[in-house]
């Protein structure tokens, strides 16, 4: 009887750390998804010479999960004016079909923190990272994105983990807990 009171013991006191240790595992495997799946549309931008972008599947809520799909690029066509020796630059859309290639569904209980505000092109008003022909993430007006995601867990309030995009193009995952100086 001694015996069954000591293993129960011993089972209540190890399940909050089994429950951090699933809650963990759980964030770091959307964290690497997320990774992968930006990695991919960078490999696919380069790979086919044409922009393609990674974007949440309903209006800025990467919760929602998210698509890598093809992004159609918009050309400028120069038309020489009658007058004079200026151009007159018009823009047009290739017809294109969006091809999505790789997609992730809702990340519950993982969530993005901070109201999903994180990687939206400030001109657009979007969500979204668009890599260009030579693998560069930049927002339609040509700057560089450099960004964060905030990670939390529903079950586990004080968890979270940072994906970081550096303006280099190099994405980590960082823990706030452990590398405070590196996170921010």
């Amino acid at each position: 009887m001694a015996l069954i009171l000591i293993v129960a013991i011993v089972a209540i006191s190890t399940m909050p750390l089994l429950h951090e240790q699933i809650a963990v595992r759980q964030i770091e495997s959307i964290a690497r998804r997320f990774i992968a799946h930006a990695q991919f549309a960078r490999q696919q931008a380069l790979n086919l010479g044409e922009p393609v972008q990674m974007t949440p599947y309903f209006e800025n809520q990467w919760d929602s999960g998210w698509v890598v799909k093809s992004a159609c690029a918009n050309v400028f066509s120069k038309k020489k004016r009658k007058e004079g020796d200026s151009y007159e630059y018009k823009e047009k859309t290739i017809a294109c079909a969006h091809r999505a290639w790789v997609s992730h569904g809702q990340t519950t209980p993982i969530y993005f923190k901070y109201g999903n505000r994180h990687f939206i092109d400030p001109h657009l008003g979007k969500a979204g990272i668009l890599f260009n022909a030579a693998g560069a993430a930049k927002t339609s007006q040509g700057g560089f994105v450099a960004n964060r995601l905030v990670l939390g867990h529903q079950k586990m309030p004080g968890l979270e983990r940072h994906i970081i995009l550096s303006s280099g193009g190099r994405w980590r995952i960082c823990d706030p807990r452990r590398d405070a100086k590196r996170c921010h």
